[in-house]
Parts: structure tokens; C-alpha cells; sequence
């Protein structure tokens, strides 16, 4: 199969004395800008740009493209021997590059003791973090940022692209979804680039070089990072409402930003001196550690690996971020191998002669199990739910596509549409509801309300997303029961307001007066201290009820009380059906 593979190291004869030349001219504007501009921070823009949302992005962008610009050249074997001339651990770089002002307070003391007591968590940390920090460290220098955010994800993540937080944040850099989105980073059923190494990489310092030319300061720029931009602007405009100073350390936040320079800190000063700590850091070559493989065609993750002569979880350290067993060729996916190991993928490549991928998708026409599906199409149930991480006891929704193990005469890669706009849908399998509305007409516990409907207290809370266990008189209730499940033989103090059912609203349901307001008089005359208001079924079950003779929405009262005269009522109603 004709499979396009091409990486930073392939570079063609004549394009030697180009790239040499480049350097130089490269090297040239490096010392020029240097000396044009002693800046602290990322490079000074104009007030047009600094007030301008377009150029800072212009600006952006064109920083990005001199960081690929040099990782592309530097990759050659030629330049990587200059490069460590002058450095040859990746540590020692990291320290000249050091721009933010020194934080020196109780906290930062204590988050650098706390990990001097834990050496094995720093060398875990700090070894896990060789694949990645050659990569930022070149991104940062290129934006002329400070070398300390290098450090960042020690403190987000531990240098782990895999995390994720309670609160939904991924990757390295911890994005949210929300901020993901905003810095163009995809989150589809194939792909999560929060995750990814190089994608995420460039938004988050982007975002930080945004942070920092809204505050001008480092330190907020970080707290806004963690808290928010909002919040940390809330913050600065009430301390200079009450005449206080704006800086990080003045300012009200919550403990965990409050802590978040000092952690950063803390770290800064043990890359700085280890010793002093009674630490050691591991030895990090000043050197890339990937290189970038691209394909045209599908192929599985544990073949990329194989051919790569990678373990699976060794390939998925460097491509945390693709999301099934098959990494699509419509996407143009970057895969990211170490150096040597891409020279073996592409030589392995070549002479391989099976198929690459053993996946394809099927699109769910309707309402299904899993396992029904799995049954029509011919695969395992088992395997399906686990590939496409379908819980036990969920359904998939019509239009929903799901990954399926490929034909033996099916040997078309998955389409770009369905790269693009494939989504998978489940919703709980449980048997068709219909929705109601109660109105509580005293107050009483939620547990009373479930039992009488049939229904667990969980569910009930879920449907009125609330944790409280007690509703209050005139509260209304939502509520979820299957059709054509018959009503509380005894009605209770509620009620049932409206059924919604296909878009239309129906009466439906319990009308309870029961009130201890009501006299012993009122029974004797009649009128019952409570009623049951009936409705014929919903339009899909009418058909079962031919025999009534009230047409469907109207309403029969039948009463509940003890009295003669409703009991009568009763009767006459029953006999007309």
C-alpha cells in the first residue's frame, strides 16, 4: 500500500547548503532582535497590536512558525551537534532562560520542601518529562518567553499528557474543553488534541502570551491561567476600588491559585540548585527527542507501534492524544516517534504487505443496544462496547457512528466526512417514558414521592438535578415513568400537572384536594376530600383502547371519598366504559 511518510530528519542533498545558509540568516536577526530588544517577557508589540485581538494573533502565529522553522532545521544531525555546543544538558539551557522575577515567601518554602521529601516523586516526574521538555523549551525561545513556564506541567499534570482532572481539564497543559475549543484544539470522537504533545503545546502558550499582555505581569498572567482571566480581573478592579496594591501577592483568591506561583517556585529553585535539596535530576540531552511521521492511509495504533518497534504503551506516551484503536489518514495526522524509531517505521513500512488497518465504522439507523447491533452486523458485543467505550446499560441514538471491525473484502480507509462529523449518542436503555409534571401540594420527603411512582430516589434527583432529599408545598416535581405504567392506585399529596408527550402537552394524571382544612361537612354533602382526573392514553397506545367511548383529552373524574353521592358518580362512570 503507497503510504506518504515524511519527517524532519529526510532532508535532500541539495537542500544542505539552504538549511546552512538559513542558520545563519536565522542566527543574524536572533542577535539583532536580542539587541533591539532586552525584553523580560514575550517580545514588545505596538499599542495597535496590543489593543488589536487580530495582531496578537498575526503575532502569534508568526512566532509559531519560527519555532516549527527551527525544529525542522535543527532536527539534521549537523545542527543538533552545534546546538549542544554550548549546552550539553537540556537543564542548563533552561537556566539561562529564566526571565520572571524570584518569589520568596512562606509558601514557596514549604511546596519546595514538600518535594524535597518526596525524591522518588520529583525523579518520576522529571523522567517523565525528557520526551517533551526539548520540544517547549524551542517553542518558548522562539516566542522569547520565560523558561520557567517550561516547568508548568510539573505542576498541572507532572508531565503527564494522560491527566485528567475531576473537573474535566486534559493533557499536559490541563485544558478545558470550553478553553480547548477557544484555541482551536480538536475534541472529536477520534481525537483529543488537548492531549496532544505539539497542538497543546502551542495553545497553551499562546494563551499564556495572551494572559500576559492583558496583565503585564507574569505572576497574574499564571493566576489567570489557573483561576481565569475574569476572576483575576474581578480581583485587581475590588482591591483598586479599596485603594490596595494589584499585584499576585495582594490580591483575594482561592488557595489552590494562591499556592499555584509558589508550587512553580518551588520547582524553579530545585532546577536551579538540586543540591541544595538533596535531589537529583536526570540527565536530559539537549537534543529533540521525536521526530514527525505523517501517513495518508489508516492505520491501527498497534500497528504504528509495531512497525515503529515501540511498545504500545511506549507509542502512546509520545500519541497520547488519539482516542480509538485507528489512526485516521483524512485527519493528516502528525505521529510523533523517537528519532531512531522513525528510521525503523519508515524502512518497516516498505516492506510490509498486509493491511494496515483493521477498522472501519458503521452508522446506527435506529434506537439500538449494543448488543442487538452487534448481532445484525455480525461482531462481538463484547468488543464493540470496549472499543467504542459504551457503558453496560446504555443505548445508541439514531445517526450515531461507531467503530467495527473491518471485512475481509473491505479495504476503503474511513472517509473524511466521517472523520469530520462522526458523533456517537447513547442515552440510558431503559423501556419509552413519558415526562410529567407534579405539583407538590405539601411538603414531604423525595424518597415518598419515588415510592409512590415506582422509581429510585437517584433517579428522581437526577430528573430535577437537585441533592436535596424533601420537596416543598407548591414545587414542581419532574418525573419520568414508563408508558402506559398505570397511576398510584392511591393518590398521593401531589398533582400531576402535564405529560409531555411528542412535542404536545397532555392533562394527565392525579388531582388530590386533601387538605386538613376541609370539615366533616364537606364529606357529608359530597364533596370528597380528594379526586383522580383521568385522560385517555397517549396517541401511540390509543389504538388498545377502542372500547372508550370519551374521545382522546377528555376527562373523566372518578371519585375517591367515601361518600354516597361520589361513589355514584363512580359507578355511572365505570358503566360508561
Amino acid at each position: 500500500m503507497d503510504v506518504a511518510v515524511s519527517y524532519y530528519r529526510l532532508q535532500i542533498p541539495a537542500l544542505v547548503e539552504a538549511e546552512t545558509f538559513m542558520r545563519f540568516i536565522f542566527s543574524a536577526l536572533l542577535v539583532l532582535t536580542l539587541a533591539a530588544c532586552a525584553s523580560q517577557g514575550p517580545t514588545t508589540v505596538s499599542p495597535t497590536t496590543a489593543t488589536n485581538p487580530a495582531s496578537q494573533q498575526d503575532v502569534a502565529d508568526a512566532l509559531r512558525k519560527t519555532a516549527t522553522a527551527r525544529q525542522t532545521i535543527n532536527v539534521d544531525q549537523g545542527s543538533v551537534t552545534q546546538l549542544t555546543s554550548a549546552d550539553a544538558d537540556l537543564w542548563g539551557r533552561i537556566r539561562r532562560g529564566f526571565q520572571m522575577p524570584d518569589l520568596q515567601t512562606d509558601l514557596v518554602d514549604m511546596q519546595v520542601n514538600w518535594y524535597a521529601q518526596r525524591p522518588d516523586y520529583v525523579q518520576r516526574m522529571t523522567e517523565r518529562s525528557q520526551k517533551y521538555l526539548y520540544h517547549i523549551v524551542e517553542e518558548l525561545e522562539a516566542r522569547h518567553m520565560p523558561t520557567e513556564l517550561a516547568l508548568l506541567p510539573f505542576i498541572e499534570s507532572a508531565y503527564s499528557p494522560q491527566a485528567l482532572s475531576v473537573a474535566k481539564a486534559a493533557g499536559m497543559w490541563q485544558f478545558m474543553p470550553g478553553t480547548g475549543r477557544t484555541y482551536n484544539l480538536k475534541q472529536n470522537m477520534w481525537q483529543d488534541e488537548r492531549r496532544d504533545v505539539l497542538a497543546s503545546t502551542s495553545a497553551a502558550l499562546d494563551y499564556l502570551y495572551r494572559l500576559h499582555d492583558m496583565f503585564g505581569d507574569w505572576q497574574l498572567a499564571l493566576a489567570a491561567y489557573n483561576w481565569g482571566e475574569g476572576n483575576v480581573q474581578r480581583a485587581i478592579a475590588r482591591n483598586e476600588a479599596a485603594g490596595l496594591p494589584t499585584d499576585y501577592l495582594s490580591l483575594r483568591m482561592p488557595n489552590e491559585t494562591r499556592n499555584y506561583v509558589p508550587k512553580l517556585q518551588a520547582v524553579k529553585n530545585i532546577v536551579m540548585n538540586p543540591q541544595m535539596y538533596g535531589l537529583t535530576l536526570p540527565s536530559i540531552p539537549n537534543h529533540p527527542h521525536f521526530v514527525t511521521v505523517t501517513t495518508s492511509h489508516d492505520i491501527d495504533v498497534d500497528m504504528a507501534a509495531k512497525l515503529a518497534n515501540l511498545s504500545l504503551d511506549e507509542f502512546r506516551s509520545l500519541n497520547p492524544s488519539f482516542r480509538k484503536p485507528v489512526i485516521l489518514g483524512a485527519t493528516q495526522p502528525q505521529i510523533l516517534l523517537p528519532f531512531d524509531n522513525a528510521s525503523a517505521f519508515e524502512r518497516n513500512l516498505k516492506t510490509y504487505s498486509g493491511s494496515l488497518s483493521s477498522w472501519t465504522t458503521y452508522t446506527v439507523t435506529e434506537r439500538s443496544a449494543p448488543a442487538a447491533i452487534a448481532q445484525k452486523i455480525g461482531v462481538d458485543a463484547d468488543t464493540l462496547m470496549e472499543v467504542n467505550k459504551i457503558p453496560v446499560g446504555m443505548r445508541l441514538k439514531p445517526g450515531s457512528t461507531i467503530v467495527v471491525p473491518r471485512g475481509s473484502d473491505d479495504d476503503e480507509d474511513i472517509s473524511a466526512d466521517v472523520a469530520e462529523s462522526a458523533v456517537l449518542a447513547m442515552e440510558p436503555d431503559v423501556p419509552d417514558t413519558r415526562k410529567m409534571l407534579i405539583r407538590v401540594r405539601r411538603n414531604q420527603s423525595m424518597a415518598a414521592i419515588a415510592l409512590r411512582y415506582g422509581v429510585s430516589v437517584g433517579q428522581l434527583k437526577a430528573w430535577n438535578r437537585t441533592h436535596r432529599d424533601s420537596v416543598s408545598r407548591g414545587q414542581v416535581v419532574v418525573l419520568h415513568v414508563p408508558v402506559g405504567k398505570a397511576l398510584p392506585s392511591e393518590p398521593g399529596p401531589e398533582r400531576i400537572a402535564t405529560d409531555v408527550e411528542g412535542g404536545g402537552v397532555q392533562k394527565i394524571g392525579t388531582r388530590v384536594g386533601g387538605s386538613k382544612r376541609e370539615s366533616r361537612g364537606d364529606t357529608k354533602k359530597g364533596r370528597g376530600h380528594s379526586a383522580v382526573v383521568k385522560v385517555s392514553e397517549p396517541l401511540a397506545k390509543a389504538g388498545k383502547a377502542k372500547a372508550s367511548a370519551a374521545p382522546a383529552g377528555k376527562v373523566t373524574k372518578v371519585s375517591a371519598s367515601t361518600s354516597s353521592k361520589t361513589t355514584k358518580s363512580a359507578a355511572s362512570t365505570k358503566k360508561s366504559k
